[in-house]
């Protein structure tokens, strides 16, 4: 198949281009910067920007998938223009690829990023993909809108895929990235109160969610990419730390300092939602790192 990939050059979307050629397909990437390709027939780079309607979008049309991981990068102190520049990133890369589908993209799959923020901030309560949403917050509010206008592809005849991330974990990304100095210097500790829950994924599952989804039928909407076992933060940093053959030295990080030091994108850090994959599940898909233990020895072996 054709696939046309936005964010193609980030974290998640340098693997699951990877995955997607071993699998032989054809892959075409917009990008911002110039890209040579050493294999034109298997991929190719497009230079343009998402956030702005152009050339690019007449090459949209000719693919049987579009992925859709661009964003600007959520791990910053939300200043005003930050929240700006977070949801732009987003909402126009969105509406300019469903302007550049037409009639022959009837069937095409429309995979669209979004995240577990959606659901709002919960304490025990398990959320699959039938949860309603909640939360009033900076997150669920601009997930909701994301995914909003991700659906008005289905008036261009696309399946829609709402691809709800967990905290993605993996060495040479993600959270994991900025985590793993701390713990391999004994300075990482629990946060807030510990009991806040995380849902996560380990890359290689989220890869092969896409690949699994590619090859079904008759299936579209919301799809928690989360591990079927989340954690609470006391337990992930217990578990990171024995990972690593550390201990943990420093006392929890009160809540208080969270929010000096981040401002509202503490609320990430000292909230959470429990969330399970039950879609997934149900179709029988198959988690290679189903928990947190098992996740953490892979990651920290490469």
């Amino acid at each position: 198949m054709r696939i046309f990939i936005t964010g193609g050059t980030g974290f998640v979307g340098r693997l699951l281009t990877d995955a997607l050629l071993r699998a032989g397909h054809r892959v075409t990437i917009l990008s911002r910067k110039p890209h040579i390709s050493v294999d034109q027939e298997k991929i190719s780079y497009l230079r343009g920007d998402p956030t702005i309607a152009g050339e690019w979008q007449k090459h949209v049309s000719s693919h049987d998938i579009i992925i859709n991981l661009a964003g600007a990068s959520i791990f910053t102190r939300w200043s005003e223009s930050s929240r700006e520049k977070i949801k732009e990133s987003r909402l126009l890369t969105t509406h300019n690829l469903i302007d550049a589908m037409d009639a022959s993209n009837r069937g095409t799959m429309f995979f669209s990023t979004s995240a577990v923020g959606y659901y709002g901030f919960h304490e025990e309560e398990e959320l699959d993909e039938d949860a309603s949403p909640t939360g009033d917050d900076f997150l669920s509010g601009l997930a909701k809108e994301w995914e909003s206008v991700a659906l008005s592809a289905n008036q261009k005849g696309a399946r829609v895929f709402l691809m709800r991330f967990g905290i993605v974990l993996g060495k040479d990304g993600g959270a994991m990235k900025m985590m793993l100095p701390f713990f391999k210097y004994q300075v990482g500790a629990v946060l807030g109160s510990g009991k806040q829950w995380l849902s996560w994924i380990h890359e290689q599952d989220l890869i092969n969610i896409y690949l699994f989804l590619i090859e079904t039928k008759n299936t579209e909407g919301p799809i928690n990419c989360t591990a079927p076992n989340p954690v609470k933060n006391y337990n992930f940093t217990k578990a990171l730390a024995e990972a690593l053959g550390k201990r943990i030295l420093l006392p929890p990080v009160p809540g208080f300092v969270l929010r000096i030091l981040f401002g509202e994108m503490s609320s990430m850090l000292l909230k959470g939602q429990r969330v399970i994959p039950r879609r997934l599940l149900k179709m029988g898909f198959h988690f290679k790192y189903p928990d947190i233990k098992s996740a953490l020895r892979e990651i920290l072996s490469k």
